[in-house]
């Protein structure tokens, strides 16, 4: 009764076409969008506050899908992890497939996420709490042993393009010490290179560069039309309906583990189904599995994402932690004892999240009729706007000229990469991870003088390090086996 009011429903109606417009525009992050409302729920009740909010990060994580199968740039950096695969189902004519499929697989992962916050919450939390600097580490290092696998092409390739975007992270200033790295003696440099204005470089500025040296091609509008929105969409959830629910199944996981949140998750679930793949060549070509586990791995993400927020008053991620803002804003004191004094209250507020992710298919479809003008527009208009769309983007994240600056040199090398063989997906990934990875190994032996052996020292850490060096051992072990089987000269 709280949440079927007319001020609760109108502002989540609200709240819903604010996150799919500002999802959509590259470089404002939901969490951005959720900080610009934090103003004006300081005038709403509780229940309408959150309820909007929480509407809003669902909202926002989709249509970040939208101007990444449209024009290969993620709205959100969770997108970027399969906007390949999307762009190039666009180009071949099938983005009503990418679409629709992310939009289902969205929705299905939102309400995943929903009922394992309404039903599992203490317990996720709990698991979450299990993490320390050890755990953390081997995760990161979990998440860049992804990175492979979201590559196409030469293995080798997809390292040097890993080392690529490490060595753009390490960037700045060391995270423990506080040393400069590769900063040049200037300011600006130390405090590292922006990921949105990176990301967006990567993604978006190399696709100009790529139409500026393609003669005769200004006119010509983007390959493929959004046609049959849900057309075999059905018929491909059914096929991959284990990979969707272990998409679901990951970003749960990975969301409720504090610091992690829906990029590594969306990278994790990609890379498990590409290597689940009878055809895992296929992936990055524009195929719809890459897109519906990670997309669906993103929404329950924000569910899992909820959990350490509201039981344990620990953000999972950045979005969470302006979450928790509004929470104490409310007067909602995040922690074990938030569901006795005030239960009734923050179970409204779950159930608010439950409902935004049933409203993702109908608002997601308005959103999606109404960007496929963008197709029709010819690119020597449709490159100028993108321009400018990048500037914009970039500058509003650091309000400096300077990010600018790293979004068009990014750009020049996202460009390079790519005409050399070169996949983003790793670099992109190696920028979100190690900063994780730096600064929980580096805590680690501080807090145990150097002793290595501490990353082996707990049950959890030491099953996270099983998994990790497995992915590496063990398929070339089978390939060697399978070549020494063939090799064997038959009796």
């Amino acid at each position: 009764m709280m949440l079927m009011t007319p001020t609760t429903l109108g502002v989540m109606v609200a709240c819903a076409i604010y996150g799919l417009v500002v999802g959509a525009i590259p470089g404002f992050s939901a969490a951005m969008a959720v900080a610009l409302m934090v103003p004006v729920s300081y005038f709403l009740d509780p229940v309408p506050a959150l309820a909007g909010v929480v509407t809003l990060c669902a909202m926002a994580i989709f249509s970040g899908d939208i101007p990444g199968a449209l024009l290969r740039i993620p709205g959100t950096p969770a997108s970027a992890a399969y906007v390949d695969e999307s762009y190039k189902m666009t180009r071949s004519g099938n983005a009503g497939l990418a679409l629709g499929t992310g939009l289902i697989c969205s929705s299905i992962g939102g309400i995943f996420g929903s009922i394992a916050l309404i039903l599992a919450a203490p317990t996720l939390g709990d698991l979450a709490l299990q993490f320390s600097s050890v755990e953390y580490f081997w995760l990161a290092c979990l998440g860049l042993t992804a990175a492979i696998g979201v590559s196409q092409g030469s293995a080798a390739k997809g390292i040097i393009s890993l080392c690529i975007g490490l060595l753009i992270a390490f960037v700045g200033l060391d995270p423990v010490s506080g040393q400069s790295r590769f900063t040049f003696e200037t300011n600006y440099l130390s405090g590292g290179l922006g990921f949105i204005p990176v990301l967006i470089g990567l993604f978006a500025m190399s696709e100009v560069f790529r139409f500026a040296l393609a003669p005769g091609d200004s006119d010509r509008p983007p390959i493929g039309k959004l046609n049959g929105l849900f057309r075999g969409v059905f018929g491909e959830i059914r096929r991959l309906w284990f990979q969707i629910l272990q998409g679901c199944g990951i970003g749960t996981l990975v969301g409720a583990i504090p610091g992690a949140g829906a990029d590594i998750a969306s990278y994790i679930a990609y890379a498990a189904t590409k290597k689940q793949s009878r055809h895992p060549e296929r992936f990055g070509t524009g195929i719809v599995d890459g897109v519906a586990s990670a997309s669906a791995s993103n929404n329950a993400s924000v569910g899992g994402a909820l959990v350490p927020a509201t039981v344990f008053g620990i953000p999972g991620d950045s979005l969470t932690a302006v979450i928790i803002g509004v929470l104490y804003m409310k007067g909602l004191n995040p922690g074990p004892t938030v569901f006795l004094t005030q239960g009734t209250l923050i179970t409204a507020v779950f159930l608010a999240f439950l409902l935004a992710n049933l409203l993702i298919v109908p608002f997601g479809i308005v959103a999606i009729r109404l960007f496929r003008h963008i197709l029709a527009v010819p690119r020597s208009v449709l490159m100028p706007l993108i321009v400018g769309a990048c500037i914009i983007g970039s500058f509003a994240v650091e309000n400096t000229v300077y990010a600018v600056v790293t979004m068009l040199i990014a750009g020049l090398l996202g460009f390079y990469m790519e005409e050399n063989g070169f996949p983003l997906a790793p670099a992109i990934l190696g920028v979100v991870l190690a900063p994780i990875i730096e600064e929980n190994f580096l805590n680690t032996l501080v807090k145990s003088n150097g002793d290595l052996m501490i990353f082996l020292s707990r049950p959890l850490a030491i099953g996270l390090a099983v998994i990790t060096l497995a992915i590496w051992v063990v398929p070339p072990l089978i390939r060697l086996m399978h070549y020494m089987k063939a090799r064997k000269p038959k009796t």
